[in-house]
């Protein structure tokens, strides 16, 4: 017990250490000032006047309040490990050092948690997040991977507390989806989605193949963030197809009657967005045209990383067709992260939405590098 006991207390101070570190970075003090501030202008009677404004500071209040709130708490369970370490000394009770062990552990999470915050300092990148997921060739094996994927960030937010709406939806006839658009509303949710950028690659027994043969399908996945409608990007209608058909989900009698979804091309860079979210074309074609502004701001930070890249004389393509990560269902169970290495056999956990190790390696990693800030 006394062993044990000296190594809860060597971690303890580690864990201590790390956490004034981390709460240096954050400037406590700073965020409770802004906070304080948020609140005063929301009393205010005019407050709501702006909708848009006004929902936009309401989220970086619950923000901050979160991050707050999650100091307090390592403090208050930082505080009674050393009171359970204490009273396991004094009265030799070995299982109040599990308890305090199991502390020590949830600290270590948050912490985690908290460092890759640290390193999210993009222009965007506290900002709700577009996800797209498109199946790639591969017919009816891919639009299956491709509903798998869409399932698997719909939990991860779900778990993360998250809002979702799915923007678009193009079904496929047998199984699955050809793609999906998703509209994921959370603090630093482009931030840590774009870790998710590229092409996913599944290796599994076909449930398609009647000689039970094992197939590799292919998803493209894009992670753009959503920015406010004035942010400079200049399109010209010439450069515009837009294209108008019935809307295929859920959404009522009059989405399934009208031409109420859109689809607009974007001829100059062939990028291609779509929405039937809402039930109004009007409103479809603004959220689509929202959607393309940011596919082409993160079209041009490309642009100019790839300039950096060649800069440096570093050759590595940028595009987010590069394959990122295997999922391999046979004939081992094995999900790896090609760019980190980060590997996990708990595949039906990854696929319940469990993704934050590989987000927060390949954050930890570009940090490392010197290349997160954009």
């Amino acid at each position: 017990m006394i062993e044990r006991l000296q190594e809860l207390k060597t971690e303890l101070e580690k864990v201590k250490d790390k956490y004034f570190e981390i709460r240096g970075y954050f400037d406590i003090e700073k965020m409770k000032k802004k906070l304080t501030e948020i609140e005063e202008e929301m009393s205010s009677a005019n407050f709501w006047n702006d909708q848009k404004k006004a929902q936009s500071i309401s989220m970086e209040r619950n923000r901050i309040e979160s991050e707050l709130n999650t100091f307090s708490s390592i403090e208050q369970q930082l505080e009674d490990i050393e009171t359970l370490l204490e009273i396991a000394e004094e009265e030799s009770e070995e299982s109040l050092l599990d308890e305090a062990e199991s502390f020590l552990k949830n600290i270590e999470r948050e912490l985690n948690s908290l460092e890759v915050k640290t390193v999210l300092s993009g222009e965007f990148d506290k900002n709700n997040a577009i996800v797209t997921i498109h199946a790639g060739a591969g017919g009816t094996e891919s639009c299956d991977w491709a509903e798998m994927l869409m399932r698997m960030y719909l939990r991860w937010a779900e778990r993360k507390g998250f809002e979702t709406e799915i923007l678009d939806l193009q079904e496929n006839e047998e199984a699955g989806i050809k793609s999906a658009t998703i509209l994921i509303k959370g603090a630093y949710a482009y931030g840590l989605l774009r870790a998710e950028h590229g092409t996913h690659r599944l290796v599994r027994i076909s449930p398609f193949d009647s000689n039970a043969r094992r197939h590799t399908s292919f998803c493209g996945v894009i992670v753009v963030p959503e920015i406010d409608e004035d942010i400079d990007i200049e399109i010209k209608d010439e450069d515009l197809r837009i294209d108008t058909y019935r809307a295929s989900g859920a959404g009522g009698q009059h989405v399934n009657k009208t031409d109420s979804a859109v689809r607009i091309t974007h001829l100059p860079t062939g990028i291609v967005v779509t929405c039937q979210s809402e039930r109004s074309q009007i409103q479809n074609r603004q959220r689509a045209m929202k959607i393309l502004k940011a596919r082409l701001y993160e079209l041009e930070r490309q642009k100019r990383e790839e300039k950096i890249a060649e800069a440096r004389g570093e050759h590595k393509t940028i595009a987010w067709g590069n394959q990122i990560r295997s999922y391999v269902f046979h004939p081992y169970q094995m999900v790896k992260d090609h760019r980190t290495g980060i590997e996990t056999s708990n595949i039906n956990a990854v696929m319940d939405g469990e993704i934050d190790q590989f987000i927060e390696g390949f954050l930890k990693q570009k940090a490392r590098e010197g290349k997160v800030g954009h």
